[in-house]
């Protein structure tokens, strides 16, 4: 929920699977988890299941029932351009793992091109992401969940949130956040007085 609106894919993907296993789950119910990993969300929503099971049918499910109604947010393309045009590098780190982020990024448009196709590092959460902002000397790291404001702390990066997810902008700050935006339409506004300012 940073750059692209996932949760109907995630929702709609994760009860296909619950369904076939026998679990009815509201896309209400899931809201609150979208962004931590599979295997937490089924702690939280269906503790009963097998799941090592259910998280490789959503895998196998996500590229035809998930990807396909996923958008992007307002502001995405506009960001992640402002990211290049000060000659910064656009590192994608997600807790999905990275071919399916891959995916995503291609049905939106916003894989970047064969010059600047944008790096992508999934299957990480929380602080794990710490250590790809670290090994790819990230100096900001912007993301809409508690998680990704730890990720920040831990890998050594200004802390950008925003809004755009299950989490408002005091929860955000409550956790540490350095900034908090609505959205990303604000970021390459925000990021022009952040470089003039450093």
């Amino acid at each position: 929920m940073t750059l692209v609106d996932s949760a109907t894919g995630i929702a709609a993907t994760l009860r296909t699977a619950l369904a076939e296993v026998g679990v009815a789950v509201t896309p209400e119910r899931l809201w609150p988890w979208v962004g931590v990993p599979l295997d937490g969300v089924l702690a939280q929503v269906a503790p009963d299941v097998d799941v090592d099971a259910v998280v490789a049918r959503y895998r196998a499910l996500y590229p035809v029932v998930g990807v396909p109604s996923i958008t992007p947010l307002p502001g995405a393309r506009e960001a992640l351009d402002a990211v290049e045009a000060t000659g910064g590098r656009v590192v994608i780190v997600s807790a999905k793992v990275a071919d399916t982020v891959r995916a995503v990024l291609e049905h939106v448009h916003l894989a970047g091109n064969g010059e600047s196709e944008r790096l992508v590092v999934g299957g990480l959460f929380a602080a794990a992401k710490g250590t790809a902002l670290r090994e790819h000397g990230a100096s900001v790291y912007v993301g809409d969940h508690p998680g990704d404001v730890e990720a920040a702390r831990a890998g050594g990066a200004l802390s950008v949130a925003v809004a755009t997810g299950p989490h408002g902008a005091q929860a955000l700050r409550d956790r540490g956040a350095d900034v908090v935006l609505p959205d990303l339409t604000t970021f390459p506004g925000w990021l022009a007085g952040y470089l003039r300012r450093a």
